[in-house]
Parts: structure tokens; sequence; C-alpha cells
């Protein structure tokens, strides 16, 4: 450095005005005490992503028995496994494409049409009368439902802090 010009400093943080990554690191930089509002907003998201996927199990069995689907009483548990897994199938199937949306578009839309789809599609499924529509159901939930990924990336960005 030359006589009277200023210092450069290097490790000062600089935030660009309409840049969503500098919005969030200069909130965790002002911010001292714990965001409880959007820990909230998220724990519920999170609850809607965790509520399709535990819900199912204590009514199952009698769901498939009133189908009358299963031949034998044993046979429940068959038909029952169709139905728990194909959520999970529609998840699998579908989770990469909502992770490039939600890197595209932004967490908050595909939070917003997740919890959406969550409601619809559980209410599908709990006035569902017949066997296939309680799978179609449950596939559909499945795959459009791209809640948790965005929801724990949230979670940990406003968390995190470099101190």
């Amino acid at each position: 450095m030359e006589d009277g010009q200023s210092k450069i400093h290097l490790l000062e943080k600089v935030y660009y005005e309409g840049c969503p990554g500098c919005k969030i690191e200069k909130r965790k930089d002002t911010q001292e005490e714990i965001p409880w509002k959007t820990l909230i907003s998220i724990w519920i998201v999170v609850l809607c992503n965790a509520l399709p996927i535990s819900s199912l199990f204590p009514f199952l069995y009698f769901m498939i028995r009133d189908f009358h689907i299963a031949e034998r009483e044993e046979d429940v548990g068959y038909y029952a496994g169709f139905v728990g897994s194909a959520f999970m199938l529609g998840r699998a199937l579908t989770s990469i494409f909502w992770g490039m949306l939600a890197d595209r578009y932004g967490r908050k839309p595909i939070i917003i049409i997740g919890t959406i789809a969550v409601v619809i599609f559980n209410t599908m499924f709990g006035l569902s009368v017949n066997f296939w529509i309680a799978i179609s159901a449950r596939f559909l939930l499945g795959s459009l439902c791209g809640l948790l990924g965005p929801a724990k990336i949230i979670f940990c960005v406003m968390i995190t802090k470099d101190r």
C-alpha cells in the first residue's frame, strides 16, 4: 500500500443488492437471537412431511380389510405393504426432479406445492373406496410431496453461522 491510499479489507463481507444469498448471510450476521417464527414454520412443514409416512399404519389394516381385496385374513398385510410402499416409490422416482425445481425456482414455492399436495392427496387417500384408488393416491402423494429436501436446506442455512 502506498501513502494515502485506502486499505482494502479482504476479509470484510460485501453484500450485494438483490442477491438472495447475500440477504440470508446479512440476516445471519446481524441477528443474535434464535429466529423462532421461522423455526416454528419449518417445524410445521417437516411435520406435514412426516405425517403421510407414519399416520397411515394404525388404520391401514382395517382399510385393506374393508376393501375386501384379501381372500384370507393373513393376506391383508401383503396388500397393506403395497399401499405403504407406494408413497416411497413415488418419492424415490421424483426426488431429484423436485430438487432441480427447488434449485431453479426457489425453495419456498416447492414447499408450498408440497404442503398443498399433502393436504389434497392425504384427503384423497382417506376417502378412497377401493384398493387401486388408495395405491394411486399414495403414489401421487409421494410423487408430488417434495418437502423434505428444501425444508431441511432452509433449516440448515438458517441455523448455521460462520463466526
